[in-house]
């Protein structure tokens, strides 16, 4: 009768341990983790910040090299056309 009755009882405790235990022990962080995590988005905004302004700043660069070509194609197709007129011209005098 005593050992049922040290079982019941180290059961109670044991069950008692197990209900205060959390349920969850890896989803509970502790404060440097969260300060590390906030640290990290930060490093991660800031590193996207610049990337976003690197790229706009290329863009910008082929937009105008893109820009110059296309002026520099209209300026010679101009003269093409100008040299061509006067072949014409100086044929039908």
């Amino acid at each position: 009768m005593n050992k049922l009755i040290a079982t019941l009882i180290a059961g109670l405790f044991a069950s008692a341990a197990f209900a205060q235990a959390p349920a969850d022990t890896a989803s509970v962080q502790t404060k440097a983790e969260v300060k590390a995590e906030q640290k990290a988005a930060k490093v991660d905004a800031k590193a996207d910040r610049k990337e976003a302004k690197a790229d706009a700043k290329a863009d910008k660069k082929a937009a105008k090299a893109h820009a110059r070509k296309v002026k520099a194609h209209a300026s010679a197709t101009q003269k093409k056309a100008d040299a061509q007129a006067d072949v014409n011209a100086a044929v039908q005098k």
